[in-house]
């Protein structure tokens, strides 16, 4: 899988540090409640530092200074966060970017002349800018294609590595469904004319620059509510910390040698109560998620889209390209009548040696797989130059037969052809061997045995394709075809399944084939025999029921599929409707990426989640850290809850706003990278947040806490 390559220098991680005090400006800070109240009680600090008499305080102006510097480190240890994940989503655009290339287009004068006739007198070089939106230009072998456009005439080979990476060209032809042609590809053979459908800035992959530069600015539904939560959590620690300095003033009134709360170290006890970890790694968490997305070549156009892959509970699948490859193979031989297993095996391979078909090269590869590896005549195995016909197919069983090449000649090969449906060779001692649809094959054959109907209806009822084979007019058996499933794609569907999300086929093939794919892999639900209008209804259906449906789609047919369901991912490859349809687009054309997309959003959200159960861990750990160690000396029952046993109240404030700062930096390499994620339950997706993140971020305060405080002893510090 090509995955687009993103590096940060070092220029751009300074950048990201000169960002982190840039974003210090208390109008973009304002945005997120947390910082924000950081940076006033940092300004609180200062305040006192400066002035450490003021509201009372008794502290010194170096404890002051000590506090001061660390909330200003809490802050902007989030902001570089903010500012590292954004500048990773720049590097994205910068990758995206330089994929564009400024070309030459051969504008056509007149639209209707034949493109086999077109000569330079027909066209007008011109740079790509020039070229206006519904333009027709003339793209032939050799040529970048200049701009975005669909293809109205011709077919040609075109290569677009520099858009996905991936080395294989790709047929691209008029009609149909694989119109779609990005400036800045290749053609690699033959000619085509397209229709320019982009006006200059605007064409696709300005689009996706543009969609990945916005990432980093907009929130997402769940971020905007995780947003309101933090607002309100820190609006309630306000007002409880606010109401501690009166109540320590009472205090004082009654408790000799108390002199009330230090403003200073109710500040240190506000910022520590507060969910200031994850309000820190909240933006981070969001445009590393749509980085992650963009890094796999599927580009999002929003961030609601990734997060709504991540809570689906449905998938919609279709058939053919992405739970299979669309082609069939051989899945097994059936002797009929007085032949045997060895002799419906050699014919087979016989007939198909020469036949350089996707089923022929199958049938080849399924006889060797069931009697070993045979010599050709050019001395190497004949299945040796097939790559992936029938490798996903097993053979079903041991045949003790001899495949040899004797008597066997390229030139003695019959073709299929439409009039006779059938191919097959003849060899050198006058033997013809034949084989295609059964109902042909019966026709030309003199003998015929009684079960070859029964046979070959038992196969269709299977969902499978049944080929009668024949030697001098006498049927010998039948050949077996199935669609070929996409390697490893059960244990992808099962995966996906493990995550909660109902899978479900729809496809237009007939209701066996779609039942035996269904079976093999797995699949929940199937529908067969499905118009564009009946997958539209069934999204509808699926959304009645109050859940958030997913599907894949290339045709303009599946647009309305597509813009109705939560995340439609259409194929860079399919047609421009498909592609304004979905809200996300796969640059590498694969249907079956739709799986890898629900990982990513399920990454992103449990990413959010368990670092968000961290933070108010973390917060909890913090209060039994600090309350004692401020009100113990009016209220020494509270002692009982100073488990740390700290060394003295300022030691405690100063070791607790340590580690609330410094825990930011160490946490931003997870919040880019995503947690690690494996297809469960949400059961047991809870059970593992609240014991490893939850149960972590009550445990690590203590120890650090602890450490630093132990440190400060052995240094003399606030001895």
């Amino acid at each position: 899988m090509a995955e687009i390559t993103v590096t940060i220098d070092t220029d751009q991680q300074k950048q990201a540090i000169s960002d982190s005090f840039a974003k210090l400006d208390p109008q973009y800070l304002v945005k997120n409640p947390v910082l924000f109240v950081v940076e006033l009680g940092t300004i609180i600090g200062l305040v006192m530092t400066i002035a450490p008499g003021l509201f009372g305080a008794t502290g010194s102006r170096v404890y002051y200074a000590v506090i001061t510097v660390l909330l200003g480190f809490t802050v902007i240890f989030a902001n570089y966060a903010e500012a590292y994940a954004e500048l990773e989503g720049e590097a994205q655009a910068d990758s995206l970017r330089a994929l564009q290339t400024e070309a030459e287009g051969k504008l056509l004068q007149n639209d209707d002349v034949d493109i086999e006739d077109i000569s330079e007198d027909d066209y007008e070089v011109v740079a790509s800018t020039e070229i206006e939106q519904n333009a027709v230009v003339f793209v032939d072998e050799g040529d970048i294609i200049p701009r975005d456009g669909t293809v109205v005439e011709g077919s040609a080979s075109v290569d677009e590595s520099a858009i996905t990476g991936e080395s294989e060209p790709v047929i691209r032809q008029s009609g149909g469904d694989r119109t779609s042609v990005v400036g800045g590809t290749e053609v690699l053979s033959d000619r085509i004319k397209v229709e320019v459908t982009s006006e200059e800035g605007e064409s696709f992959l300005d689009q996706m620059i543009g969609l990945v530069e916005d990432a980093q600015r907009q929130k997402t539904p769940n971020e905007i509510a995780m947003t309101i939560l933090l607002s309100g959590l820190t609006l309630v620690f306000v007002v409880a910390v606010a109401t501690m300095f009166f109540f320590g003033e009472y205090l004082a009134s009654f408790v000799g040698g108390f002199a009330g709360l230090d403003v200073a170290e109710l500040v240190a006890l506000l910022v520590a109560l507060m969910p200031t970890t994850i309000g820190a790694l909240l933006a981070a968490i969001r445009v590393a998620g749509m980085t992650r997305v963009t890094r796999r070549n599927v580009i999002a156009k929003s961030g609601r889209a990734v997060e709504a892959a991540g809570d689906l509970d449905a998938l919609i699948l279709d058939k053919t390209g992405t739970i299979t490859t669309g082609e069939r193979v051989a899945q097994d031989f059936h002797p009929l009548g007085d032949a045997d297993d060895a002799d419906v095996v050699r014919a087979s391979y016989q007939s198909s040696l020469y036949d350089e078909t996707t089923e022929g090269r199958s049938i080849v590869k399924l006889a060797e797989k069931m009697n070993g590896k045979v010599q050709t005549d050019g001395g190497q195995s004949a299945s040796e130059e097939l790559d992936e016909p029938g490798d996903s197919v097993d053979a079903p069983r041991d045949v003790s037969v001899t495949l040899d090449a004797e008597g066997l000649s390229e030139s003695n090969f019959v073709p299929f052809s439409a009039e006779t449906r059938m191919s097959g060779i003849d060899l050198s001692d006058g033997t013809e061997i034949r084989k295609g649809a059964v109902d042909a094959v019966e026709e030309y054959a003199t003998t015929v045995p009684g079960k070859l109907r029964q046979k070959s209806n038992a196969i269709s009822e299977n969902g499978g394709t049944p080929l009668a084979i024949a030697v001098d007019g006498q049927v010998v058996g039948i050949i077996e075809l199935q669609d070929e499933l996409k390697p490893g794609i059960a244990d992808r569907i099962a995966e996906i399944q493990k995550m909660g999300v109902e899978t479900i086929m729809a496809t237009g093939d007939n209701q066996r084939t779609a039942r035996w794919v269904a079976d093999q892999v797995g699949i929940d639900e199937f529908h067969a025999e499905f118009d564009p209008e009946e997958k539209i209804g069934l999204v509808e259906d699926i959304q009645d029921d109050g859940k958030l449906v997913g599907m894949t789609g290339d045709g303009t047919n599946d647009a309305p599929a597509l813009a109705k369901a939560d995340v439609g991912l259409a194929m860079n490859a399919g047609t421009n409707a498909a592609k304004e349809a979905g809200n996300m687009v796969d640059l590498d054309s694969n249907p079956s990426k739709i799986i890898e997309v629900v990982g990513i959003g399920k990454q992103l959200l449990m990413t959010r989640g368990s670092l968000t159960t961290f933070s108010v861990a973390n917060d909890v750990a913090k209060y039994f850290v600090l309350l004692p160690a401020i009100l113990a000396a009016a209220i020494p029952g509270l002692g009982a809850m100073d488990i740390l046993n700290l060394s003295t109240p300022a030691s405690a404030v100063t070791a607790t706003l340590m580690y609330n700062a410094f825990i930011i930096p160490l946490l931003i390499p997870l919040a880019l990278r995503g947690v690690d994620y494996k297809a469960q339950s949400g059961a047991q997706l809870l059970r593992k947040n609240l014991i490893v993140y939850g149960g972590g971020g009550l445990i690590a305060p203590f120890i650090f806490i602890k450490a630093i405080d132990m440190l400060f002893v052995a240094l003399g510090v606030f001895q």
